[in-house]
């Protein structure tokens, strides 16, 4: 049903590319910016981000084709690569090296922060590319459902724009305490997520 494929397409890009969680990043990178540079920093990099998703979804499925890839063997490995994402959110990891990319960012001084690491790998990363393929494969061709994935990426990458854009009492209003702990409710939901992708990808193989 279209309104299961755009319930599961919403959530899973949600949790992948996480948008208040990319606040402490976004503020470690744009700290030293007027906040007319740090809008147009953030609408660079969702643009950008937005172009890569909807690149995915839109070739994705041939890409896999001409690769000779089954979309079951894709399923897994996507699966798989999502569960470890899902593990460093909720052990922290991704936090940390999300704070290590951004000092290493500065300390190189990036001429382009909006394409890095902003865009890439922090929203349109390993992770958000792979969900983005899989619910491509997902929707089976059908236009209808290629419509709703390409609104939702544009309504996850609105929502990091929104994000950016508050992102000073946002991270005051949360603090450190509330931003961990959302982080490892969402890596929970994620590795959920990715275990079914996985679950059904076997299923699909050893049925063929």
């Amino acid at each position: 049903m279209p309104v299961e494929f755009l319930i599961s397409a919403l959530v899973t890009l949600l949790v992948v590319v996480d948008p208040v969680g990319l606040v402490p990043t976004f503020i470690a990178i744009t700290h030293d910016l007027p906040a007319r540079s740090r809008l147009s920093v953030a609408l660079r990099a969702c643009l950008i981000a937005a172009a890569i998703l909807a690149g995915c979804a839109l070739v994705g499925d041939w890409l896999l084709r001409t690769l000779s890839i089954t979309l079951p063997a894709f399923r897994i490995a996507g699966g798989l690569l999502l569960f470890s994402i899902a593990s460093e959110m909720v052990f922290g990891v991704r936090i940390e090296r999300q704070s290590q990319q951004a000092e290493q960012a500065l300390e190189e001084r990036v001429r382009n922060i909006a394409a890095f690491p902003l865009a890439i790998p922090l929203m349109a990363g390993p992770g958000a590319i792979t969900a983005t393929v899989l619910l491509a494969g997902r929707g089976g061709g059908d236009p209808l459902r290629l419509a709703i994935l390409l609104a939702v990426i544009a309504t996850v990458l609105a929502l990091c724009f929104l994000v950016f854009a508050l992102a000073t009492p946002i991270a005051r209003l949360m603090g450190t305490t509330a931003n961990t702990v959302l982080s490892r409710l969402l890596g929970v939901l994620l590795a959920a997520l990715a275990v079914q992708y996985v679950i059904d990808g076997v299923r699909v193989a050893l049925a063929g």
